[in-house]
């Protein structure tokens, strides 16, 4: 699973947000996205890469501003996890 953070300029409030998530989640096989207007970002997490041309794009749809993303692999932190590794 890859978690992708991308930086979004414009959002003001929870609408902004609800509207960014909707959009991504229309456009891209995601399994789940959250937005923070108060931090100006989104995260994304998702089984399949997602290339940033295309997310910039959906983002500009939307209105707001893409200001800059990063990728990094995501491994889920559950209670008993650390019990799990060796």
């Amino acid at each position: 699973m890859i978690q992708i953070t991308i930086k979004i300029d414009g959002m003001q409030c929870g609408m902004c947000e609800s509207h960014v998530n909707d959009s991504i989640r229309r456009a891209f096989p995601v399994k789940k996205v959250t937005s923070f207007h108060t931090k100006g970002e989104t995260v994304i997490l998702t089984e399949e890469d997602i290339p940033e041309e295309k997310l910039k794009a959906v983002i500009k749809e939307t209105g707001y501003e893409f200001k800059g993303m990063t990728k990094m692999p995501y491994e889920k932190k559950g209670f008993f996890s650390r019990l799990w590794k060796k």
